[in-house]
């Protein structure tokens, strides 16, 4: 519906002109003598032609009077006349129209005649030809003066709205039409970017270079996750800007990984953070999420330097400054980064110079030696809580390598939950067989309580929680204290308690017989795993999906879980906990948990805390 209405305004346009031109021509007499000439040029969609700056076909000689009878100009509406009082003689003279006002709507005619051109080009594929007749025609329109009437201020929004449209249009075009193998992002080689060229293969060369070697480890996989989603392959340059392809690179705002997420966005799609994984640096999840929230912001802004400002700076603040532009954004493109924090001014500018350079790495004598070559490895579900020394000492590799094919872990320790841990592929039939002999770590006990103690004389918060088998920090997150908090006599603080004995509510699901379920039409993840009472996570793992992407027919495996008779209705909060999750992990709404437990939306959870659940 959207391409009919901008179809029928051209062709509005196309009929307006036309009949214009046709009447001029008819109406028009050369004044001889004055050197006006009629013009008897046409346009050819394979050249590109421009119209004239005079009035359409026609040039006229202003260097003497010319009878106003023998010319005819296009009249906007406040200069029309009521055609029944418009007799000759009914109200004297007609006024004679401004020529500033007729030398504007020239240029209007002019930028409608190049926005046809671009259509016409657009139509046989000739989408580069069809920018340039635009970017013509947003230049005429920029010279047209607004003050002089209120018509020619409407047609000249007309014609931006019409010019912003079919940009964006091309674009899209473009996108579908070569799904993301294709150059995408325009790189304009102007005065920021060319700052960034300087110091990129200047001072900060050996930067670069390392970024290079590191890249050859994981762009390969980032290249085939955007050619599987459609984005432009040019992205897959963007963790070197962020973090120079380093897998633990941690910024002052907390955001990490090679992508670089900060905690909030990377939990909005997907990653999870907790007392022992951080997957913001397992280099397939966070690309995954990256990809995601590229999909999202481009299907915000419409085009990729937007995308990538809003990228580094969140989406909230571009819009802001695109709100608050006092001039038009699709006029001062440039501007919106000036006026953004200074690392997002740099930034969009830093990556464009860093293609630019990707593609002229020989002229700016730039060369990687032994780049870091893909790791290969298997993945196996385990279910016992080990130590990475533990299982490398049984395999016979160094516990830096399994920790470089399982970067999300944040300790030696694997989680006490199923973990999907990599092995190296050389190491996986050993692995496989010694992997019951390994020891199981020992797991701090679960808080499972809470309860209150009056501060005596003498006690310090360190033999307080000697005394109930508990930590400092556990005490002092509790009460919202500091673990240096100088405590009083007489007073009564929290103590959340523990026993070495896993919570019901830990083994409140028991296994049955995995089966084979076949994709339908509505399905998801997380429809399936509220079908069988069990986790996307589970799902996926037990699928090796790499994403939440599912098709129609495609076979899983599930494993459901039936609750068991003695359950408890008793949830115990545990670190890294949130309300969020322990409804997800309970299949409850949000609310419905923090109803049941009298708990508002901003309240804080502690470990040990009792928490009802269904």
């Amino acid at each position: 519906m959207h391409h009919i209405k901008l179809a029928v305004l051209v062709i509005v346009a196309l009929i307006i002109t036309g009949c214009q031109q046709t009447y001029n021509q008819k109406s028009i007499t050369p004044v001889p003598g004055d050197g006006s000439v009629v013009s008897s040029r046409t346009f050819d969609s394979t050249d590109k032609s421009y119209p004239s700056n005079d009035c359409e076909d026609v040039i006229l000689s202003r260097k003497s009077p010319v009878d106003s009878t023998s010319q005819t100009r296009r009249i906007p509406s406040d200069y029309v006349l009521n055609p029944d009082t418009a007799q000759t003689g009914a109200l004297g003279p007609q006024p004679e129209i401004p020529e500033s006002v007729y030398n504007e709507q020239v240029k209007i005619d002019q930028s409608l005649e190049l926005c046809n051109l671009a259509q016409e080009m657009w139509e046989a594929g000739r989408l580069e030809d069809a920018l340039s007749y635009l970017d013509d025609a947003y230049s005429t329109m920029l010279e047209i003066d607004t003050d002089l009437s209120m018509d020619i201020n409407q047609q000249r929004d007309d014609i931006r709205f019409l010019i912003s449209k079919r940009i964006l249009e091309i674009y899209a075009s473009r996108q579908v039409a070569v799904a993301g193998s294709h150059d995408e992002i325009p790189i304009t080689l102007n005065e920021h970017v060319q700052y960034e060229i300087k110091r990129l293969t200047g001072p900060e060369k050996q930067f670069l270079i390392n970024s290079l070697k590191r890249a050859g480890r994981f762009r390969p996989y980032i290249l085939s996750q955007l050619k599987a989603a459609g984005l432009p392959e040019e992205l897959s340059w963007l963790p070197l800007i962020e973090s120079g392809y380093q897998l633990r690179a941690l910024s002052s705002a907390r955001a990490l990984g090679l992508w670089q997420f900060i905690p909030s966005t990377g939990h909005k799609f997907g990653l999870t953070r907790n007392r022992y994984i951080d997957e913001r640096m397992d280099p397939e999840k966070s690309t995954q999420a990256a990809i995601a929230y590229l999909k999202e912001l481009h299907n915000l802004f419409g085009d990729w330097t937007t995308v990538l400002a809003a990228y580094n700076c969140g989406e909230g603040r571009v819009l802001r400054t695109i709100r608050n532009q006092r001039l038009n954004y699709l006029d001062n493109f440039w501007d919106l980064y000036q006026n953004l924090p200074r690392e997002t001014a740099r930034y969009v500018p830093r990556f464009l110079a860093t293609l630019h350079i990707m593609q002229n790495l020989d002229s700016y004598g730039i060369t990687v030696d032994n780049p870091l070559q893909p790791l290969s490895y298997k993945s196996f579900e385990v279910q016992k809580q080990m130590r990475l020394t533990d299982i490398a000492k049984e395999i016979s590799v160094s516990a830096d390598d399994l920790k470089t094919l399982n970067p999300e872990l944040r300790d030696d320790i694997l989680p006490p939950e199923t973990y999907r841990l990599k092995i190296p592929a050389n190491k996986s039939e050993l692995f496989l067989a010694r992997v019951n002999k390994i020891q199981a770590a020992y797991s701090a006990p679960q808080l499972t309580g809470s309860g209150y103690h009056k501060i005596r004389r003498g006690e310090t918060l360190s033999s307080i929680a000697s005394r109930y088998g508990t930590t400092v920090n556990i005490i002092a997150r509790a009460n919202n204290i500091y673990r240096t908090h100088r405590i009083i006599a007489g007073t009564t603080i929290k103590v959340p308690t523990t026993h070495n004995t896993a919570s019901n509510s830990s083994a409140a699901a028991k296994k049955q017989a995995p089966v084979r379920y076949k994709v339908q039409k509505g399905d998801s993840l997380w429809v399936l795993a509220k079908k069988f009472s069990t986790t996307t996570k589970e799902i996926m793992g037990a699928n090796n999906l790499s994403n939440a992407m599912l098709h129609v027919g495609q076979v899983l495996t599930i494993t459901p879980s039936r609750k068991s008779t003695t359950s408890s209705s008793y949830y115990y909060v545990k670190s890294g906990d949130s309300p969020f999750l322990i409804a997800k992990k309970h299949n409850m709404s949000l609310n419905r948990l923090l109803a049941l437990n009298r708990l508002s939306k901003t309240c804080k959870i502690f470990p040990g805390q009792k928490l009802i659940v269904e």
